[in-house]
């Protein structure tokens, strides 16, 4: 006979949630750089606890494994992209796409504009094709590997990256996340984009100021001929001209006509893989390195190697070396490991309750419209942080902020326009997250070595507490606005 079930306890919430942020110190205290792996083992222990206090409450074991198996379950998406990204990114080095932006990025950008531009032109990007993922996965390769060979600071370009990648993303009616938040909140699309402005404007324009000081103030160790051997190293291995660009302009225009980003990753791959073939066929064979195959399968077998292993570079300059030994789906299963493993956590803390009666004590202390938006964002940052997942960061507080929105007057979009403000923002601030797990592993940076840098995401949330505070742009719920529902 099963036991009557028992709500958990504000204490019953909180264990797990104490626990897991002390392992989370306590691994970065011993392991420092090297936590990545070890954090897994912190979320495991967590969900386990978490499972236990449900357990406890009266909750089957069963019902909780279904229920981490489930929030798994909404990632494997995310993990499909990061195998085809790592993926990608090998076929795109040997294809010479990657070495081909690099070299004439370092010809055409300014170390003193840099910051601002990558900001600039990811933004625009970003806002045509709707997916931060994608702009990170392009364009976000090539200014990382033009940074370093300019020798910026890694950590800042990734934050302008990212800056940019997310104003367009969260702007474009083509952006997922954009259309999730006003389905959510039943928002007009357009009505929500526009409402958003007013938030993301004066953030966006302050974060480019900042890149625009940081890229003023920033010194340029490299010299002409460090960037001259590099050039020329890249000659000597691939072929470097316009023409290898076609796969990335491919892979834009499929995401311009909003293709599915999975099979838009498998064709940019694909064709990656055509053009190391036509054009770089010395070094796929190099790469193979195997001189017991005949030309064929050594071409198999160079391919192969990039899209698994990811692509080696033994050319003797260290920074070409550097920038091009990178890629591969191997590279990607520590990220899906945690993205695994957070996922189970956050499953645990849905499944068992405890994440609901968070929230609820924190709306048991509101008392005013900035009280409202201030539990709001920091409600949706700590989904991102226990869930690990930007659109249940916007799905669970969506639905469970609609009536407070609407007892206090306020508009939907008021509560669309904090959802992403937070809920899609802060996510690729936390390591753990899917978001956070993507952009470290693409970019090469670690998640709490950009995080200070991207501008634009640390200061949205922030302008947002601060309208709501000021009553600045929080239209009034109208007598001929329909109720709001929730929904999924």
């Amino acid at each position: 006979m099963s036991r009557p079930l028992v709500k958990p306890s504000l204490v019953d919430a909180l264990i797990p949630v104490i626990l897991l942020i002390s392992m989370l110190a306590g691994t970065v205290y011993v392991f420092g750089l090297d936590s990545f792996g070890p954090n897994q083992v912190a979320l495991f222990f967590a969900a386990a606890v978490a499972a236990l206090i449900g357990i406890k409450n009266g909750l089957d074991w069963k019902e909780i494994e279904q229920g981490m198996i489930d929030t798994i379950t909404v990632s494997l998406h995310a993990i499909l992209i990061l195998l085809m990204v790592g993926a990608l990114i090998g076929s795109w080095i040997l294809a010479g796409t990657v070495p081909s932006m690099i070299y004439y990025g370092v010809e055409l950008m300014s170390p003193d504009y840099f910051y601002m531009t990558c900001c600039l032109v990811c933004a625009l990007v970003g806002f045509s094709i709707g997916s931060s993922w994608t702009v990170a996965g392009t364009l976000g390769i090539g200014f990382m590997g033009i940074a370093a060979a300019l020798d910026l600071s890694l950590p800042i370009s990734a934050g302008a990256i990212i800056s940019g990648a997310y104003f367009g993303d969260k702007l474009s009616p083509l952006s997922d996340t954009t259309n999730l938040a006003a389905a959510v909140t039943s928002s007009d699309l357009f009505d929500h984009i526009q409402h958003m402005l007013w938030t993301t404007v004066p953030s966006f324009l302050v974060a480019l100021t900042l890149f625009f000081i940081l890229g003023m103030g920033s010194e340029i160790n490299v010299r002409v001929d460090d960037i001259e051997q590099l050039q020329a190293a890249m000659e000597q291995t691939f072929t470097v001209n316009p023409l290898m660009l076609g796969p990335l302009v491919l892979l834009l225009f499929m995401a311009v006509q909003r293709q599915p980003a999975l099979s838009t990753l498998i064709c940019g791959a694909f064709v990656g893989c055509v053009f190391a073939v036509l054009f770089q066929w010395d070094a796929v064979i190099t790469l193979a390195a195997d001189s017991s195959l005949n030309d064929f399968a050594g071409i198999f077998k160079g391919l192969f190697s990039a899209m698994f292993l990811g692509y080696s570079s033994t050319s003797g300059n260290e920074a070409m070396d550097s920038l091009l030994s990178k890629g591969g789906m191997q590279n990607m299963l520590m990220t899906i490991g945690l993205v695994i493993n957070a996922m189970a956590f956050g499953g645990a803390m849905a499944r068992t309750g405890l994440l609901e009666r968070l929230v609820e004590a924190a709306l048991s202390r509101v008392r005013s419209a900035g009280g409202l938006i201030s539990t709001t964002v920091a409600t949706c940052i700590g989904t991102n942080v226990l869930a690990a997942d930007q659109y249940l960061s916007i799905v669970i507080p969506g639905q469970m902020f609609a009536d407070s929105y609407r007892q206090r007057k306020l508009r939907a979009i008021n509560l669309s326009r904090t959802l992403e403000d937070s809920g899609t923002l802060t996510s690729v601030l936390v390591p753990w997250n899917t978001c956070g797990a993507y952009m470290s592993a693409t970019l090469g940076v670690s998640t709490f070595y950009y995080a200070p840098f991207a501008f634009f995401n640390l200061l949205c949330p922030l302008v947002a507490i601060f309208y709501g505070y000021y009553q600045i742009k929080l239209p009034p719920l109208e007598e001929v606005e329909p109720a709001v529902k929730s929904a999924v």
